[in-house]
């Protein structure tokens, strides 16, 4: 299925504690074009979002160390990264799970095993959303 926007000029970040879930969404966004940024953990994604600066950011929920919603909310406190989409990942479908996640400032929640097609057009969807959204804080470097 062909994706109705661009993503070849995209910058998305996979904080994932599973190996399989990082390689597959790499090879996924990668066929899209996307420049892929991976990171195990919610610190190893603290310390690789700075200098990668991701257009949208994919964040599993059960991570050891510092799981999901942590990492969301941290991410999201931030005024240079508050605009940025964050999509969480999680194999629980629970509606106390997808309102948690709104509650750190997702913008999305996405069920793992997630298909090619949903997590591309998830990309497409948060990628258009921010290129129409006003320069604001997303633009500020603090």
């Amino acid at each position: 299925m062909s994706q109705p926007a661009d993503l070849s000029t995209l910058k998305v970040m996979v904080i994932d504690d599973s190996s399989t879930i990082r390689r597959s969404a790499e090879i996924f966004l990668g066929q899209a074009g996307c420049r892929v940024l991976l990171a195990e953990d919610g610190f190893d994604a603290l310390a690789r979002i700075v200098d990668g600066v991701p257009d949208v950011i994919f964040c599993d929920i059960l991570m050891p160390r510092l799981d999901g919603y942590q990492t969301c909310a941290l991410i999201k406190k931030s005024p240079r990264f508050h605009e940025t989409p964050v999509i969480m990942l999680s194999s629980k479908d629970g509606l106390f799970d997808r309102a948690r996640g709104r509650m750190v400032g997702s913008e999305q929640y996405l069920t793992k095993p997630f298909t090619k097609d949903s997590l591309l057009k998830a990309v497409a969807q948060h990628a258009r959303r921010a290129a129409d959204a006003p320069a604001g804080l997303s633009s500020l470097n603090a």
